[in-house]
C-alpha cells in the first residue's frame, strides 16, 4: 500500500499540517479557497437523530467479540451505486447460486444471525472469533466466513446498538492513533465502512446507536451518515444491477502521495483539498477503482473524454493518473463556478443537489477532523448490487461485466452476512 513501518503517522501529520497551513497559504487563489472553506464548513449535518451529552459507551457484560484498550481512551453513477448506493433484498438474484451455500443462506437473509456476539452462529459450527488487537481493538468475525484471497472478510456489524456504539467508537479512536499498526489499518478502515453502510439505512438503529456513542464522536457520527443518506436518496431501490461491472480493483497511491496532490490542487485553483479528496473518494474509492463507467467515465476523478479534451482541463495528460486527474478536477471545479459557489461547482461534476451535498458532508468532516482520513483512505468498493451491498476485494478483475449470482458463486466472500448490508 506503500506505507513502511508500523504507523500512519507521518500522512496524518501531513494532514494536519496542510490544514493548519491553508489560512497561510500566499497564493492567489488563497482567498477564494478560505470562502470556499466556510461554504464546507456550514454544510449541515441535518439528521433527525436523537442527541445525548452522555459522553460514554457501555460495554456490554460478556461480550467475548471486543476488546478495547487504549484506542477507547478517545472515546458518475454507477461508481455511487458501487461506494455510496442502495442495497437490495439479496435473495432476489440469488437464483441459481448454490442455494445451501452459507453465503447463498446469509445473502438471501436466512440461517443463523452471526453477527449476534451472544449467540453461536450453529448453522456455521463455530463461534464468533475477533481479530488479534494489537491496536487495542478486537473486531467481531466469524471464521466460518469464505475469506477474500487475501484473507480478509466482510466485516460483522452488531445489532445490539449499545455494542454497536462500542465497537465504532473503538474503531474511530484507532484510526487516529499513531499507535495503531500499519497492518491493522485495511481492516478497522473496512469496518468502519461497513457500519456507516448500515447506519445509512437504518435511522432508528443509527438513533440509538448515536445516543450511546461518545460526545467526541457523534459530530463525525452525524456527516458521515449524512453523506450516506445524500448519495442513497440518488437512486431508486428498483433499478440495480444485474451485473458486476468490467473493472479492476487495484492498489491506491500511497496517503500521503494523494494528500501532496490534493494540496497542489487546492492551491493552484482555489478549490480546497478537502472538497477535491470527497470527489476522489466518492468516484472511485480514492483510486481503487480502473475501469470505465456506463457512461463512458474513466480515471481515479471519473472524467468523460470529451470533458478532459477541454482546452485547459486535461492539457493533454493521462487521464488515469493521480497527479493529473487531481488538478484536472479542480480546474474543472472552477470552471463550472466552483470559486463562487461550490455546490454550482459539483453540481456541474454531477447534476444532482444529493450528490454535491454528499460530497460537502465528507469536505466538513476532513476540514473538522482531518485525521478522519486514515479511515476514508482505506474504504473498500462495495457494489450495490441486485444480490446484495456486494464486497469487490482487493484482487477483483473482470474483463466483461458477470450475472451477479455466478460472480457470488465464484467469489463467496463478496456477500454481506446477515445485518451487514442495512436492507
Amino acid at each position: 500500500m506503500g506505507l513502511t513501518g508500523r504507523r500512519f503517522a507521518v500522512p496524518l501529520a501531513l494532514a494536519r499540517r496542510l490544514v493548519r497551513s491553508e489560512q497561510a497559504s500566499g497564493d492567489n487563489g488563497a482567498r477564494a479557497e478560505q470562502d470556499i472553506s466556510r461554504q464546507v464548513s456550514q454544510a449541515k449535518p441535518r439528521l433527525s437523530l436523537a442527541a445525548t451529552t452522555t459522553g460514554r459507551a457501555i460495554a456490554p457484560a460478556g461480550a467475548p467479540w471486543l476488546r478495547l484498550g487504549r484506542a477507547n481512551a478517545g472515546g458518475s453513477l454507477v461508481l455511487l451505486l458501487t461506494l455510496l448506493g442502495v442495497g437490495c433484498t439479496p435473495a432476489a438474484t440469488l437464483q441459481g447460486a448454490s442455494a445451501g451455500s452459507e453465503p447463498a443462506r446469509a445473502a438471501a437473509g436466512g440461517g443463523t444471525d452471526t453477527n449476534s456476539p451472544t449467540t453461536s452462529p450453529a448453522a456455521a459450527g463455530s463461534s464468533t472469533a475477533v481479530l488479534p488487537p494489537l491496536s487495542g481493538v478486537a473486531l467481531p468475525m466469524d471464521p466460518s466466513q469464505p475469506a477474500s484471497p487475501d484473507g480478509r472478510r466482510y466485516p460483522l456489524v452488531p445489532s445490539d446498538p449499545a455494542q454497536l456504539a462500542q465497537l465504532l467508537a473503538s474503531v474511530e479512536a484507532a484510526l487516529r492513533s499513531p499507535d495503531t499498526p500499519a497492518s491493522e489499518l485495511p481492516a478497522l478502515g473496512h469496518q468502519q465502512q461497513v457500519i456507516y453502510r448500515v447506519l445509512g439505512h437504518r435511522h432508528e438503529l443509527a438513533a440509538q446507536v448515536r445516543a450511546e456513542l461518545p460526545q467526541r464522536w457523534q459530530r463525525v457520527f452525524d456527516r458521515h451518515v449524512a453523506a450516506r443518506r445524500a448519495f442513497i436518496s440518488m437512486h431508486s431501490p428498483s433499478r440495480r444491477p444485474l451485473k458486476v461491472p468490467a473493472w479492476r480493483i487495484i492498489e491506491p497511491e500511497p496517503p500521503e502521495n494523494l494528500l501532496r496532490y490534493y494540496r497542489e490542487a487546492a492551491a493552484a485553483s482555489g478549490i480546497p483539498w478537502q472538497v477535491l479528496a470527497a470527489v476522489n473518494l466518492v468516484e472511485s474509492g480514492m483510486g481503487r477503482i480502473d475501469g470505465v463507467s456506463v457512461a463512458d467515465a474513466r480515471g481515479p476523478m471519473q472524467f468523460l473524454p470529451t470533458t478532459w479534451a477541454e482546452p485547459g482541463i486535461g492539457k493533454g495528460g493521462d487521464i488515469t493518473d493521480p497527479r493529473t486527474a487531481i488538478h484536472a478536477a479542480g480546474r474543472y471545479l472552477v470552471r463550472r463556478g466552483g470559486l463562487k459557489d461550490i455546490r454550482k461547482g459539483l453540481w456541474g461534476y454531477n447534476n444532482s443537489d444529493a450528490y454535491g451535498e454528499g460530497v460537502l458532508q465528507y469536505a466538513a468532516l476532513l476540514r473538522e477532523d482531518p485525521d478522519a482520513y486514515s479511515g476514508l483512505y482505506h474504504w473498500q468498493i462495495h457494489y450495490a448490487a441486485a444480490g446484495g451491498d456486494l464486497w469487490l476485494a482487493p484482487g477483483y478483475n473482470q474483463t466483461r461485466p458477470m450475472a451477479v449470482a455466478e460472480f457470488i458463486r465464484q467469489a463467496p466472500h463478496s456477500v454481506p452476512p446477515q445485518g451487514s448490508s442495512g436492507y
